[in-house]
């Protein structure tokens, strides 16, 4: 029934408006009619008071303004201010309240207010009725501005539930683009290093092994069967890690823990082969590091020694691991060797997904020449127990 009404109202708006203020003007002219007075002098302040009340919404401060001059006019003819006589009055700073701020609001309640005493004073001599002219204004007036500013500040709430409402509609899609973008790079920096490794390892592998072949068959066979064991661990790292794109309740077996530094001797061994010695240098005592560092680490490890592998002349390389108070400093680094090597090609993302791993941890990674020949890679990482 509230909502078929609500429903009228939002498609006949003058019906309604009209019809309010007929009702307005009927409760408050009856009591003119009934007094002593007669009907007619109490009719045109009465008139006017229902009149102002059609600006009460552009101009309420105006409205409520002439509607108590129109109820003090009346008051001063010699009618009492009963309740009914007053509707008017509470209408317009009802109205008031709801669309100005409190404090102006408040303002003209206290205003209208001191011009009822006012001109009961001057215009009533029996005490009882200047107590009427001035307290009952005064009771309703602030009852319409107390109840008009509860309900404005009831809708700028319900503006901001909306507007939250309304903005988190539109940053939804956004913000869903955004996280599989993030999960998109950061699956793709994983296979990266997985497979820029093991792929750089079968590729020095294989050539040694050719190279060996007609002089030195036993070795050339030894490093063979080490690149089968290399091409293996490829493609369980790659199962891994495309496994965690699989559905939580998927009920395959779970993946196998992360690589970290505690796998850094399988990883200078698998180089070894590969002919890239590296050697690992550990200053202060080892400390625990959280999963996603423990991670970073090793990766950054694995893809400097794979860089040098793959772009430096170098056969030697120098892995130092520093741990201090509350940071783990990763320096790998290289001299250069005699015969550069030609540049791999492609430009690839090597130092961007160091950076981007350094990062992801709460660290910072440095990379450039040395200035005595070679490339040195620094990583500073935190150490979270």
């Amino acid at each position: 029934m509230i909502t078929a009404w609500r429903r009228f109202a939002d498609h006949h708006p003058r019906l309604v408006e009209a019809a309010f203020l007929l009702l307005v003007y009927a409760a408050s002219g009856w009591q003119y009619a009934e007094d002593a007075h007669g009907w007619w002098p109490g009719a045109l302040p009465a008139t006017a008071a229902c009149l102002a009340l059609l600006w009460r919404r552009r101009r309420p401060a105006m409205a409520a303004a002439c509607v108590s001059a129109c109820v003090v006019a009346a008051g001063g003819l010699g009618y009492p201010l009963d309740h009914l006589m007053l509707v008017p009055l509470i209408v317009a700073f009802y109205e008031l309240g709801v669309r100005v701020p409190e404090r102006i609001a408040r303002v003209h309640g206290l205003a209208a207010i001191a011009t009822f005493a006012v001109a009961a004073q001057l215009t009533m001599d029996d005490d009882e009725a200047q107590k009427l002219a001035t307290f009952a204004p005064a009771f309703w007036i602030i009852v319409a501005v107390v109840s008009g500013a509860a309900v404005r500040g009831r809708r700028a709430y319900l503006d901001a539930v909306h507007a939250r409402a309304e903005y988190a509609e539109r940053t939804r899609e956004e913000e869903a683009r955004h996280r599989v973008a993030e999960e998109r790079v950061r699956i793709a920096r994983e296979l990266h290093d997985v497979v820029a490794h093991h792929m750089a390892l079968a590729n020095a592998q294989a050539g040694t092994a050719a190279h060996l072949l007609r002089t030195r068959p036993e070795q050339a066979a030894r490093i063979l069967d080490e690149l089968t064991s290399t091409t293996a661990s490829a493609l369980r790292e790659l199962q891994a890690t495309v496994g965690l794109l699989r559905r939580s309740d998927d009920p395959q077996d779970p993946l196998e823990p992360s690589p970290g530094l505690a796998r850094l001797d399988d990883l200078v061994s698998d180089f070894g082969s590969a002919g890239l010695r590296a050697t690992i240098t550990v200053d202060g005592e080892r400390r625990p590091l959280s999963p996603g560092v423990d991670l970073a680490a090793f990766r950054i490890v694995q893809e400097a020694l794979t860089n040098v592998a793959k772009h430096a002349g170098a056969d030697t390389a120098d892995v130092t691991l520093t741990y201090k108070a509350d940071t783990l400093t990763l320096t790998i680094s290289d001299d250069g060797g005699t015969v550069p090597r030609p540049p791999a090609p492609g430009g690839g993302f090597g130092l961007i997904g160091m950076r981007e791993r350094a990062q992801s941890a709460g660290g910072r990674l440095r990379a450039g020449r040395r200035p005595g020949g070679g490339f040195a890679v620094t990583a500073d990482l935190p150490i979270h127990p």
